[in-house]
């Protein structure tokens, strides 16, 4: 099959958050090949799904066994914390010119999203954000994706981002840097766009697990992300004093 969604997810709450996810996907693009990796395949809610794969091992960051594992041809990888927001449109496209796509992360300036492994990168080259990847599922990319796994074990880090971002200064992979509207981590931005400048199309929110992490009850809307990451806003820039970090 040519275009396909595949979503990892291991243990009950990330499942229940690929369902949600999943059909979020469904109501926005109906038709849309979706699959899921997991180690749960008897889990509940599953039917939203069109296939159910056992996912390969226990590892860490198991995504990255299952990337190269997708039956689609062209391949969007999306974490379980996210609600898909607007149809696709010609998004897989990007395959075709294009072996990866792939957002920047947020909170450029913080060391923890300046940290590489092995390798120094100009600041203008920062972690990328892993939680929605574009990409064509052929040898190069299998390749890519295994070395990419290969170093995460070796570094011995928790953030696969960390290896990444090595990994993509230091190959000849052509990939392309997706716009904000298709991995949007801060909605606070929809405050400041213009009606012609985006269409918000992938939501991508940490606050969408909050509750399996013991910090809050269960978002499930993007209402209700706009009202706690406003709030959050306006805490964070309270306690700078409203001096901006990068001026200090």
């Amino acid at each position: 099959m040519k275009d396909g969604v595949i979503f990892v997810a291991t243990g009950q709450g990330y499942v229940e958050l690929a369902i949600q996810a999943a059909q979020s996907l469904r109501a926005t693009n109906p038709g849309l090949a979706v699959d899921l990796f997991t180690d749960s395949e008897n889990a509940t809610g599953l039917e939203v799904f069109d296939e159910v794969h056992p996912t390969p091992s226990s590892h860490p960051r198991v995504k990255l066994e299952c990337f190269s594992r997708a039956r689609f041809e062209r391949v969007l990888f999306l974490d379980c914390d996210v609600l898909v927001l607007a149809p696709l449109g010609d998004l897989f496209a990007l395959a075709d010119r294009f072996a990866l796509s792939i957002a920047h992360d947020m909170r450029r300036c913080t060391k923890l999203i300046r940290q590489g492994h092995a390798a120094t990168t100009p600041y203008a080259f920062p972690q990328m954000n892993s939680g929605v990847m574009v990409y064509r599922n052929d040898e190069e990319m299998a390749a890519f994706f295994a070395e990419w796994k290969r170093r995460y074990d070796a570094a011995g880090v928790t953030r696969d981002q960390v290896t990444l971002k090595d990994l993509l200064w230091e190959s000849d992979l052509r990939f392309y840097v997706l716009p904000p509207e298709f991995n949007l981590r801060r909605v606070t931005e929809l405050d400041a766009w213009e009606p012609l400048d985006a269409i918000p199309t992938i939501l991508h929110s940490h606050r969408l697990l909050q509750h399996l992490r013991g910090q809050g009850a269960r978002v499930t809307t993007l209402a209700e992300l706009r009202v706690l990451e406003r709030e959050a806003l306006e805490q964070e820039w309270a306690a700078l004093a409203g001096a901006a970090p990068w001026s200090r």
